[in-house]
């Protein structure tokens, strides 16, 4: 659908994609001669050939002269051999300069220039034209024919030119061809007759406009570079590289040739190297005075010095040309090529030529690049002109964007105010053609091996500078907005994220910094001020616990790596193809919702031995993970006791390996996957708590608003437990919380106790709003709070104490996992403060938007699973969001600057 919202290519679409589809029978397809070289002289020699050349090396002198054609060709060369390079790296498709660059350095480089690009091939069509309506409108001021004055004419000859130009293309590639042809074999006649004419002696009328033929002294004084009128080097450089960029105009219809890796390499190359011959040959033969009257009664004895110009050794003296402006001359008669040639006339048709030419490439080289960037749908709202037309898939709707742009500049009328205006943009593009394949290169991608060997990324990156360094020399604002405009669309386009994968350079380089980087770092030893929580979350499939996600994304955002990691559970080779499955869908899913994390999953028979390898493999290098961030077990009480012992076996191997830990719980709970799978609508009264589920599950993403996070610091585990917190407070959603601490103490030292934290706090640079000492930790929970705990583990225990030795020793070993009397009295203490603590919760952080507290710790083999699993339900219950954290003792915050 031409329409539609999609890019027309594949995401993945490539250099080494095999060719098209479309490319099939019925379809015109040209050759190298035909599609390129033939293209790219006739858009070479455009309007600078016969009506501004002569200008140059007045203004310049031949000396400079030369050196701005050496330049230009340098720039053009350079660009022509990284272009060959790249064009030979894979199939090349419809888009030119747009295809190649986009696919090289990826589409924030791609869509910015291409539109750039695009709009100065656009421009360069008004160039042309109106390089065409002057010489129309010189004819018919010889004539005296003007119809309105000479701006004006230029205007109306320029409309009328560029309405019959589209008419032309729009009837397609072929009939566009058909005439390049003819035109092209009127050039090069038109250029024969130039080095004719100045075989042929002078006419007396000649001589009064300045031509001697060939004239040692006339050559001499031309040498030496004469500027006025404000111009300087680079402005006149300016006028006439327009001259040279022709280069492309193979390359940007690239789609209708029939072998574009070999074809735009020969054709672009022997097309710069014929045309910059014929610069310098036409610049040097044109022997003709700077100024003249055109007056053949300006005459003197041939040799009297009139100490004007060397025209006086030939008998003509055109001082007064000192203080009144000539009509003649190289730098005031910009048809100084019809006087000098054999036959003026076919002159005319030569630079008629030249222009419709260059105008009719640059007419259909600009829709066709703007229709292959449209259909990438890099820019959603320029889809529109994505569609084609017939069997050539011909651009229409971008031929009427082209014609209303063209006609746009035509409407200046002044050829020397729109070249200026298409040398930056085209040096521009020339510049990232340049870099493209200095980038391509420098990245090492073993994707990068292009069949052109006749290119070396240290003189692509020489082009690339030298282009940028000669848009400055010629105008240096115009060159800042220039990349300002291409800034602003990179920016624009790296927000969009355009869903497309080249295998870009970018990405290349990319990687090769990032393994870079994770060595360097590797090198270095940790430090406890470069710590960051780096945290494996076993969230599952992300999506179905999204609290966990964004309370992890706010954790270690901008701060350290995150990876979100799932078990499948079952034989590897039944959960490959899942997991497989998982993997891309699941990271993609991370990439949407704009969470900055890593996405990991593996097959085990069991989740702790899952969980296990995780723990143990993730990361690389220094960029491992050193917290664990999982959520309560929720349905600890109902699940198989296998399921229970995996859960807390998993806490004890992420002590084991050295890792922090940190527990979420909400009472609503963490899991909404039944929901996003539900298919059949549920009753009002199950709509409404999945609804609240849902709510608390996102309550994350919202800001929090003003409110508090309760840290109660139990323990000494490094600081995990502190840094935390502050880090949250650091963000966006919870800058407004402020922190309040809670802390254990003596009786009859609080005071003492409050002004050692507050010291200590401050130490860190850690701010909190309150310091909170509490003394009645050891207090005995209320009655009704045991008996609720009891109840809660009455199904778990053993219950030996009431039987005989053999009874008893029989029930161990039958129910190994349950809770004992022996353990239940054993940790007596600890069960009291695990409920004593969800007392003070209750009392002192009911209102909080989160609480932190230290997780106390199950010691392996001493106690039970269940129990561990009570007084974790026991602590945290009826309370706020809360984080059980534990780090694992070794510091993470310092004194030190």
């Amino acid at each position: 659908m031409d329409d539609g919202e999609g890019s027309d290519v594949l995401p993945n679409d490539d250099l080494e994609a095999i060719a098209s589809p479309e490319d099939n029978g019925g379809v015109v397809k040209f050759g190298w001669i035909k599609g390129v070289l033939v293209r790219c002289m006739l858009n070479i020699w455009g309007v600078m050939l016969f009506i501004r050349l002569s200008w140059v090396f007045g203004q310049a002198g031949s000396g400079l002269g030369i050196i701005i054609i050496i330049l230009s060709m340098v720039v053009t060369t350079l660009t022509c051999l990284s272009m060959s390079a790249i064009c030979t790296n894979g199939v090349v498709r419809g888009g030119g300069a747009y295809y190649l660059i986009s696919r090289s350095l990826g589409p924030e480089f791609g869509g910015s220039i291409g539109l750039i690009f695009a709009f100065a091939n656009a421009v360069a069509v008004a160039m042309y034209v109106v390089g065409f309506s002057e010489t129309v409108v010189d004819l018919l001021k010889v004539n005296d024919a003007i119809m309105v004055d000479e701006v004006n004419d230029i205007r109306i000859v320029g409309c009328i030119t560029v309405v019959l130009l589209l008419g032309i293309s729009v009837a397609g590639m072929e009939w566009e061809a058909k005439a390049q042809i003819a035109l092209l074999v009127i050039l090069l006649l038109a250029i024969a007759n130039v080095f004719v004419g100045t075989a042929i002696p002078a006419t007396e009328e000649k001589r009064a406009k300045g031509f001697y033929s060939y004239q040692a002294s006339i050559m001499a004084e031309n040498f030496t570079p004469n500027f006025r009128d404000g111009e300087t080097f680079f402005s006149v450089f300016a006028i006439f590289f327009p001259a040279a960029t022709g280069i492309l105009a193979g390359a940007n219809i690239s789609g209708d040739l029939k072998d574009p890796q070999g074809a735009i390499p020969i054709g672009t190359l022997l097309a710069i190297f014929i045309t910059g011959i014929t610069y310098l040959g036409i610049a040097l033969c044109a022997t003709v005075v700077r100024d003249a009257t055109g007056n053949l009664n300006d005459t003197i004895t041939p040799g009297a010095k009139c100490n004007f110009s060397v025209a006086c050794n030939f008998g003509y003296d055109f001082s007064i040309c000192r203080t009144t402006k000539c009509q003649y001359g190289l730098m005031n008669n910009f048809q100084v090529m019809t006087m000098v040639s054999g036959f003026g006339p076919l002159i005319t048709a030569g630079t008629f030529s030249a222009t419709i030419s260059s105008a009719l490439a640059s007419l259909v080289s600009a829709p066709k690049v703007f229709q292959a960037l449209c259909k990438d749908n890099i820019y959603k709202a320029l889809h529109f002109f994505a569609k084609g037309h017939g069997k050539n898939n011909e651009p229409i709707r971008g031929y009427v964007l082209t014609f209303v742009i063209a006609v746009a500049f035509i409407l200046i009328a002044e050829l020397n105010i729109i070249a200026p205006i298409i040398s930056n943009f085209f040096l521009a593009s020339y510049a990232l053609i340049n870099f493209s394949c200095f980038h391509a290169s420098y990245a090492k991608s073993p994707g990068w091996r292009p069949a052109y060997k006749y290119y070396n990324m240290w003189l692509s990156l020489f082009g690339a500078v030298l282009c940028c360094a000669v848009m400055f020399v010629i105008n240096w604002w115009a060159a800042l907005l220039t990349y300002a405009i291409e800034m602003f669309l990179y920016i624009y386009v790296t927000v969009k994220k355009p869903d497309v994968n080249w295998g870009s350079s970018t990405q290349a380089v990319t990687f090769v910094n990032a393994v870079n980087n994770a060595l360097t770092l590797s090198g270095v030893d940790d430090h406890v001020k470069n710590f960051r929580p780096q945290c494996i979350v076993l969230t599952g499939t992300p999506k179905t616990r999204p609290a966990l996600l964004d309370l992890a994304h706010s954790i270690t955002k901008n701060y350290g790596l995150c990876i979100t990691c799932d078990v499948f559970v079952g034989p590897r080779l039944e959960q490959q193809q899942a997991l497989t499955a998982a993997m891309e869908q699941n990271q993609m899913w991370l990439n949407q919702q704009k969470r900055k994390a890593f996405y990991a999953a593996v097959a085990s028979d069991n989740f702790r031995e899952g969980a296990e390898s995780l723990l143990q493999a993730s990361g690389l290098g220094r960029l491992r993970p050193n917290t664990v961030i999982l959520g309560f077990k929720r349905d600890w009480k109902t699940v198989y006791t296998a399921n229970v012992q995996e859960y807390v076996g998993v806490l004890h191997d992420a002590f084991d390996f050295e890792y922090g830990i940190v527990m979420l719980r909400i009472s609503q709970g963490l899991d909404i996957s039944h929901i996003l799978e539900a298919e059949v609508p549920h009753s009002s009264d199950v709509a409404k708590i999945n609804q609240r589920l849902v709510e608390a599950s996102s309550q994350f993403k919202r800001k929090q608003g003003k409110g508090t996070i309760d840290v109660w610091w139990l323990y000494d585990d490094g600081g995990l437990t502190l840094l935390l917190p502050y880090i949250l407070t650091t963000r966006k959603k919870w800058r407004e919380c402020k922190l309040r601490i809670f802390i254990a103490g003596q009786p009859g030292h609080l005071e003492q106790d409050k002004e050692e934290m507050q010291s200590l706090l401050k130490k860190f640079r850690i701010k909190c709003t309150d310091i909170t000492v509490i003394a009645d930790f050891n207090i005995r929970p209320s009655s009704e709070n045991w008996k609720l705990f009891e109840d809660m583990i009455e199904p778990y225990r053993l219950h030996e104490g009431s039987k005989d030795t053999a009874q008893a020793e029989a029930l161990r070993k039958e129910h190994p996992w349950k809770i004992t009397d022996a353990e239940l009295d054993r940790f007596e203490d600890k069960t009291s403060l695990q409920l004593r603590l969800n007392e003070l919760l209750q009392e002192s952080s009911r209102a909080a938007k989160l609480i932190i507290v230290s997780m106390p710790i199950a010691r392996k083999g001493s106690v039970s699973d269940h129990l561990y699993m009570a007084w974790l339900e026991a602590l945290t219950k009826n309370v706020p969001p809360t984080l059980l954290v534990r780090g694992n003792h070794k510091s993470v915050l310092t004194f030190y600057s």
